[in-house]
């Protein structure tokens, strides 16, 4: 399975950026996908994730700002980030569950899935 993010870059803050994933092979879940951030010495936060069992898609620190969607045609994953924040200054993992997992979907097992080297987002003014 391979998994290629794109779309990082620099925000001010209440900017927006567009991140985009592709995911391709087999052996993965294309009906557990997401997005998780990293930031610098700070636990893996699964942040938005399509067909997963938590009570909301989003995580509460995003909720409300950032959108994710996939395009079934392109078999292409996206993040619409709106309203950034300093506070969402992080690496940006998309995440494809394996077809094997034994993980229930939900945005905590995000960071288990497959996925790719990341996008750098950072937001400053």
């Amino acid at each position: 399975v391979q998994v290629v993010e794109s779309g990082g870059g620099s925000a001010q803050p209440g900017g927006s950026l567009r991140l985009s994933c592709v995911v391709s092979g087999s052996g993965y879940n294309s009906d557990c996908l997401g997005w998780f951030r990293r930031a610098p010495g700070k636990d893996p936060e699964g942040i938005a994730i399509i067909g997963g069992d938590d009570r909301s898609p989003y995580a509460d620190s995003v909720k409300g700002r950032f959108t994710i969607s996939k395009d079934n045609v392109e078999n292409t994953l996206y993040l619409e980030m709106n309203n950034l924040k300093p506070e969402d200054t992080a690496t940006y993992y998309c995440s494809a569950a394996a077809s094997s997992t034994r993980y229930a979907c939900r945005r905590y097992t995000l960071k288990f899935g497959y996925s790719g080297q990341g996008t750098q987002v950072t937001v400053s003014s």
